[in-house]
């Protein structure tokens, strides 16, 4: 049949729905994949490797990519079979065809995205272009190219892994692999350093600290063909508020050490409302003319000499944003003396990333650490603007359709569910909700040991480094071992997460830790009730909240989960201080510990506001990024870069 034909016919058949009539249409053809699989069965690896070439050199002649799809995903699930001993369900073809089709497959937790992602990944790498797979981090980069790449060279396809430690000539040969594996930081770093090596011969036309290493290092990227994003929520909406920059560094003087120790000795000199104003929820800090004209009065030490007003003012707005907006083991943690930003979406650490206008090292002198060099920009471009450079961008989510509006407007790509492979039986535990943090977490120890005692595996959640360790310290006192996972253990995290399913283990987690590593249940745990997730906040967006809870009762396995929080929970750090504590004297007046459920409105409003105000940030930044293109281009210079007059 047509392909015009076939969809209209679907589309008649589900009633003029297109999603639904997408679906249909995609579960006709993943059964014809299946059939076309089995058929395969009998062949001998000979018949099938020369199948793999014929498939390749009718990709490079030119041959649709839609006509090769059927044969190429059949041939695919039988190596999978030979391989690895399993067969990807019809689900997760259906999920592979969405994701060919250039969409957002979203695919519960659990229900093998990693493999859905093979069948497009190897289709376009037929062409012989280059197909970059997206990863959450290096481990996962790693895990997946070497689990994988067994498949992948029984189609005569050659893979490669880009890592944080990668030398330019390793970046190189991994780009030139038909498939490659990496982050978006690295992807997006190496687009970038390419830019500063291509940008013209001569020395004026480079920024000035990126002479010598235009020079000596070579273009590694080929071009920016498919794009197959593992977590696209967490890489293309979490990840997407912070551009990536390549600094031009400014190492500190001593002068300037002494600026920044004065500064944040001013802080417990200036009176808040007279002398600053205070703005939490943006995390602004702003001098008044009292402030102002009280810092030009006060002493200065020799240090300070020459430094012009504007600029002091800066930094001292800069140590009061240090002192009172950023915390430790919250918002950054102090790694083998460096200070390394935490990400408030994701609970994971940003080795290598800065703030920036000096806020970086007024936190550094704030924490105490050794000052590092300030950095100005050489070259930058948003996640945003990076992704839609790719001529075909898919990727695979848990939690797609509450940004399918954001996905559209700005990456041009529309999100389908993908139904489950097993029914989903997760339970819904009513939320309860507390009215001071003591209360909350000596119900969540509490609430701890019943679970254990009954043969449960129980995960809970957190929202920062800061939260899990003082939950961690409550549990100590009551004699309960457990294991933690958060910003400071990347390199054991996949291993914790994987033991997190035996029989009375607790492990307490940061809201992404162990992200793309399943939970595996001991029997034991899957006859008492399955794993249990404690909900310890809400999060800063109900994607997070969603990734937490599917955690539990993946593949039709049992499980629960259950909200627990209080009215001084982190979330209301973005809120308004007057709103906030209208809303505690509220709660603390009824007398109670804790409150009724109605109070839940009060949490998922100031969630609501939080993801507004994150949406509206992203779409600025990425319009500024628009604007600054179109005077680039009419200049005839490179829009992301910062280039030397």
């Amino acid at each position: 049949m047509p392909a015009m034909l076939d969809r209209v016919w679907h589309l008649c058949k589900t009633g003029g729905r297109p999603m639904a009539a997408r679906l249909s249409r995609w579960h006709t053809l993943a059964n014809s994949i299946i059939r076309r699989a089995q058929a395969l069965k009998s062949s001998s690896d000979d018949e099938l490797r020369e199948l793999a070439l014929s498939l390749s050199w009718r990709a490079r002649a030119g041959s649709p990519l839609s006509q090769l799809m059927p044969e190429t995903y059949a041939l695919l699930r039988e190596f999978t079979r030979r391989e690895m001993g399993i067969e990807q369900y019809p689900v997760q073809i259906v999920g592979a065809i969405a994701l060919f089709e250039g969409g957002l497959a979203e695919m519960q937790t659990g229900e093998g995205k990693t493999l859905t992602g093979v069948l497009p990944a190897c289709l376009f790498a037929l062409r012989g272009k280059g197909s970059h797979v997206v990863t959450v981090n290096d481990y996962l980069a790693e895990r997946d190219a070497e689990e994988l790449s067994p498949i992948y060279h029984r189609m005569g396809l050659s893979v490669g892994v880009i890592h944080a430690e990668s030398t330019p000539e390793e970046r190189q040969r991994a780009y030139a692999c038909d498939l490659t594996y990496g982050t978006s930081r690295e992807y997006g770093f190496d687009f970038l350093r390419d830019r500063l090596h291509q940008d013209g011969e001569t020395e004026e036309n480079r920024p000035r600290v990126f002479r010598k290493e235009a020079r000596s290092a070579g273009v590694v990227q080929r071009g920016l063909y498919f794009g197959l994003i593992d977590e696209a929520d967490s890489v293309l909406i979490d990840d997407a508020g912070t551009p990536l920059v390549i600094g031009v560094e400014l190492p500190p003087t001593e002068s300037s050490v002494g600026q920044l120790k004065w500064c944040r000795e001013m802080v417990s000199h200036l009176r808040p409302n007279d002398d600053y104003i205070l703005t939490r929820d943006k995390r602004q800090v702003e001098l008044t003319i009292d402030g102002c004209r009280r810092l030009m009065m006060w002493p200065k030490p020799s240090a300070c000499n020459g430094l012009d007003s504007e600029k002091l003012y800066r930094k001292v707005e800069n140590a009061l944003r240090g002192e009172l907006l950023y915390q430790q083991d919250r918002d950054y943690v102090i790694v083998d003396g460096e200070v390394q930003i935490v990400d408030e979406s994701t609970g994971r650490t940003l080795p290598g990333r800065k703030w920036q206008e000096g806020l970086h090292q007024a936190i550094e002198c704030k924490s105490g650490v050794e000052v590092t060099a300030d950095t100005g920009e050489a070259a930058r471009i948003t996640v945003q603007t990076f992704f839609r450079r790719y001529k075909f961008l898919a990727g695979m989510t848990g939690t797609g359709i509450t940004a399918a509006a954001e996905f559209h407007k700005t990456y041009r790509t529309s999100v389908t569910r993908i139904p489950t492979h097993r029914p989903c039986i997760r339970q819904a535990l009513p939320p309860r909700i507390f009215t001071t943090l003591e209360s909350k977490w000596e119900a969540v120890v509490d609430q701890t040991d019943k679970l254990r005692q009954q043969g449960r595996a129980i995960l809970i959640g957190t929202p920062s480094v800061g939260a899990s360790e003082r939950l961690s310290e409550v549990l100590t006192r009551r004699q309960i071992p457990f294991q933690i996972l958060n910003a400071r253990f990347h390199a054991e995290e996949a291993e914790i997460v994987a033991q997190a399913g035996q029989s009375g283990r607790v492990t307490i987690a940061t809201n992404m830790a162990g992200r793309g590593t399943d939970i595996k249940l001991h029997p034991d745990v899957h006859k008492a009730g399955g794993l249990h997730v404690i909900v310890t906040e809400v999060h800063s967006s109900l994607r997070i909240d969603r990734q937490l809870v599917g955690r539990s009762a993946r593949q039709g396995d049992p499980g629960s989960y259950q909200f627990l929080l209080s009215l001084e929970d982190e979330l209301f750090r973005a809120t308004s201080p007057q709103r906030h504590q209208r809303w505690l004297e509220a709660g603390l007046a009824t007398g109670r510990k804790e409150l009724t459920r109605g109070w839940l409105r009060v949490f998922r409003k100031t969630q609501a506001e939080i993801e507004r105000r994150s949406l509206k940030n992203r779409r600025a930044m990425l319009k500024e990024e628009a604007q600054r293109e179109k005077v680039a281009l009419r200049q005839g210079l490179d829009p992301y870069l910062e280039l030397v007059p």
